[in-house]
């Protein structure tokens, strides 16, 4: 705690600065709010950094990193510029003077010739010089760093960073494809799903800001329910899908346990491939079968990885290319959602009323077999 009180910036950079404070504070354990960690950050900033962020707007902490950054940077710029101002030559050329220069004036020429080429190469040495903080990289500063970095805090208060993949296209992948299609929900009732996903108010907010992605896909010509889930580690589709259309399964090469909220965990050891189509998509996904009860289809990590899927945060739309073609997905609406959800909850209804019945049915008339047979035995 001492440590962190007494960290000042001074000849470190603004990077180097932040990463020791955020070192300090997890060692240590400190959880804070956002304008605490601002005020110690601030603190601890040369002074004419600091004079100079006070007077600029920023909303959170990146942005002030951000701004001292560029200050940081400003004062390098300008000490680069001091020590690269251009020398003038001591002797210059009198009125009266012969067009014809002596040879002595040849030589100072040449040496002010040689003294401004190295000049322009030292410019050029020192502009090169610019290290970025978060790549090491040269030629370029922090806030200008194509490559992002994500730091690991490891045992023993050692951090290391791992650059994170930036998406480069190759020259077959910068080709304009020749068509888009942007595929909304198939339309029909839905396979009976055991349970509803979560419990809609009366009004219903139309935004995709707090729903997964989910939309109706075609399975063998019945309408299922489909779920792409960041969160999930596979794909999986409900051993209830399995069960009513009879598809054929297979045993997993990798049994594993799978562990819902609860302490119970479920041993998946077997597979089925889906037949999955959503207008002119089609394709046949292997799935895990599990007693998926929120939807018929759930795909997770492995399908959107080798689809190089992009989610649309805000309009919740998927897209990607299969077979060459790009693919955009629409979810279902809230709305939509709910509704299947009611007509699901009915379906529901109605089976378990109808096994019940029949439950019921079974018993007057083993009960009424049994009376039968005692009403025979019994003597006059």
């Amino acid at each position: 705690m001492d440590k962190l009180q007494r960290l000042k910036q001074r000849s470190s950079s603004v990077e180097e600065y932040r990463k020791s404070m955020e070192l300090l504070m997890m060692r240590d354990g400190i959880r804070e709010e956002e304008m605490t960690t601002i005020s110690r950050f601030q603190s601890g900033l040369n002074l004419e950094i600091r004079d100079k962020v006070e007077l600029l707007p920023y909303r959170d902490l990146n942005e002030l990193v951000q701004l001292c950054s560029r200050v940081e940077h400003q004062f390098k710029r300008k000490y680069f510029r001091k020590d690269s101002t251009p020398s003038y030559p001591k002797s210059f050329k009198k009125e009266g003077h012969s067009s014809q220069p002596s040879p002595k004036e040849e030589k100072e020429k040449e040496k002010e010739k040689e003294k401004s080429s190295f000049k322009a190469s030292s410019k050029d040495t020192k502009t090169s010089d610019i290290k970025c903080f978060k790549c090491l990289g040269r030629g370029h500063i922090a806030s200008q760093c194509p490559t992002k970095k994500a730091m690991l805090l490891k045992g023993q208060d050692h951090y290391s960073s791992l650059d994170e993949a930036t998406s480069s296209l190759s020259s077959d992948e910068e080709e304009v494809l020749e068509s888009e299609e942007e595929i909304l929900p198939c339309e029909g009732d839905l396979l009976l799903v055991r349970r509803l996903l979560n419990n809609q108010s009366s009004k219903i907010d139309q935004s995709q800001r707090e729903n997964l992605f989910q939309t109706k896909c075609k399975v063998l010509e019945s309408t299922c329910s489909l779920i792409v889930d960041i969160g999930s580690t596979s794909n999986c589709c409900s051993t209830r899908l399995v069960d009513k259309l009879a598809l054929t399964t297979k045993p997993h090469p990798k049994p594993y346990k799978m562990q819902w909220i609860n302490e119970d965990s479920v041993i998946v050891n077997q597979q089925a491939s889906i037949p999955i189509s959503i207008g002119n998509y089609k394709e046949n996904v292997l799935c895990d079968i599990v007693p998926l009860e929120v939807s018929h289809v759930l795909l997770g990590r492995p399908w959107q990885f080798d689809k190089h899927i992009i989610h649309d945060g805000l309009t919740n739309k998927i897209s990607f290319q299969h077979l060459g073609k790009k693919f955009v997905w629409c979810p279902l609406s809230p709305s939509q959602v709910n509704e299947d959800q009611l007509k699901l909850k009915a379906k529901k209804d109605d089976e378990e009323k109808s096994k019940n019945k029949n439950k019921k049915k079974r018993k007057e008339k083993k009960n009424f077999s049994f009376e039968e047979k005692g009403l025979g035995s019994s003597e006059p």
